[in-house]
């Protein structure tokens, strides 16, 4: 074995990783999706716990030495559990998407009908988008938000009861308002639909009592382990007990072999930290500091999506500003501010470049930056924006970015040489 360090042994990845490390620490990170784990879960993560297959759940596995990851991963279902209210959590999964098609696989037979929310209006890929596979497995139809930004309930039950569908499905991507669990379920009832969440956005903010949490209420709930929930890389599927086998089975051995104990024990982690008093505050801070940037944008007339926001993102049409999403991406990346290019509702633009911005706050409000630093903020990506064709000023918005991101250091250089 090879007992020499990453930097001795492999100095191109060395140097990589350590590259993206000075780039996260000097920019302003904003995509929504994205957030900065602690120490503790990084250690998890790239523990030795890498080196055991542990097929099968705990107590019912598949291979031998199993008692200590069979501790890990109880450890995470039980505060998973605690967490969100849940009757029965599998931590399993390696990702968003796998979680959903799973679940999918888990109630549906080919050819059923889901209804789920259309991609450009703040929907998923695995929400029934075209170009995916699940659509040529299942029927989706897809709803929209009103002329208000909202999701339009009496539509919605119109499309239920038209198409019949055998799984309501809610929650989105690039969706930036508060959802009504129990007024869907009521529609659910009323076609004999099961419901399903996909939460992966959210998560943190339902965890920190911040926003409607479906966990009670709906069938199965799906969630990601790495956005406001600030985790490592996975997914989650919670449900009611009755379906629990058929999503334990889903998962495995159904779409995914061994799992990934060492990062089973990163969302152990995770799940601790979320369980801890100032998780709550961290959650109440990253919608204040969102209605802060909506309130600027606002002031500064950007055209912000569905009205504005109760969660941690805003979707912003940036068209009126002389420019495409495309364009306001790569300005700003320019400036390490990082956003991501991103669809608006019945967007006329393709996918590359759009005609809108996501951006939110919970990598930021990690690094501690409250109000104050958020109508910097605001200013600094107006003035990019603005000048996004002039160099020298996004040269100049570079180093003001740098300024204020010394004031708030992402890990010790202990956690740097791990």
């Amino acid at each position: 074995m090879n007992n020499i360090s990453l930097a001795q042994f492999d100095i191109d990845t060395h140097t990589a990783i350590h590259k993206e490390l000075n780039r996260q620490e000097t920019g302003l990170e904003m995509i929504p999706s994205e957030n900065f784990v602690s120490p503790a879960v990084l250690e998890a993560l790239g523990s030795v716990l890498t080196n055991k297959y542990a097929e099968g759940y705990p107590g019912k596995r598949y291979y031998g030495g199993c008692e200590h990851v069979d501790t890990i991963e109880q450890l995470a279902i039980d505060r998973a559990k605690q967490l969100f209210g849940a009757e029965h959590v599998n931590v399993q999964p390696l990702s968003g998407a796998p979680a959903n098609i799973a679940a999918y696989f888990a109630v549906l037979k080919p050819g059923d009908t889901v209804l789920g929310m259309d991609l450009s209006h703040g929907g998923h890929l695995t929400h029934g988008h075209p170009v995916t596979h699940m659509t040529q497995v299942f029927h989706f139809e897809r709803y929209k938000t009103d002329a208000n930004g909202q999701i339009d309930l009496e539509n919605l039950r119109k499309m239920a009861h038209e198409h019949k569908p055998k799984l309501i499905l809610v929650g989105y991507s690039a969706y930036s308002r508060e959802i009504a669990y129990s007024k869907i379920q009521d529609i659910a009832n009323e076609v004999g639909a099961m419901t399903m969440a996909d939460i992966a956005h959210i998560a943190g903010l339902i965890a920190g009592g911040e926003m409607n949490n479906p966990v009670p209420i709906f069938d199965i709930v799906t969630t990601t382990t790495h956005k406001t929930l600030r985790g490592p890389r996975g997914g989650m599927i919670m449900c009611k007990k009755e379906f629990a086998k058929q999503i334990d089975r889903a998962v495995f051995p159904g779409l995914q072999g061994g799992p990934h104990e060492n990062n089973i024990a990163a969302k152990a982690v995770a799940f601790k930290e979320a369980l801890e008093p100032e998780f709550k505050q961290y959650a109440k801070q990253i919608k204040a500091n969102t209605k802060i940037l909506e309130e600027a944008f606002q002031a500064k007339k950007y055209d912000l999506c569905f009205g504005g926001t109760d969660n941690h993102l805003l979707l912003i049409d940036v068209t009126s500003k002389s420019l495409t999403g495309k364009d306001a991406e790569e300005a700003l990346d320019k400036a390490s501010i990082t956003v991501n290019k991103n669809m608006i509702p019945d967007d006329t633009r393709s996918p590359f470049n759009p005609s809108g911005i996501r951006l939110g706050t919970p990598a930021l409000t990690t690094r501690g930056m409250k109000e104050k630093e958020m109508g910097i903020i605001a200013d600094l990506i107006d003035r990019a924006i603005t000048h996004h064709t002039e160099e020298a000023t996004l040269k100049e918005i570079k180093e003001d970015v740098m300024a204020l991101t010394k004031n708030f250091p992402l890990y010790t250089d202990q956690t740097k040489n791990v």
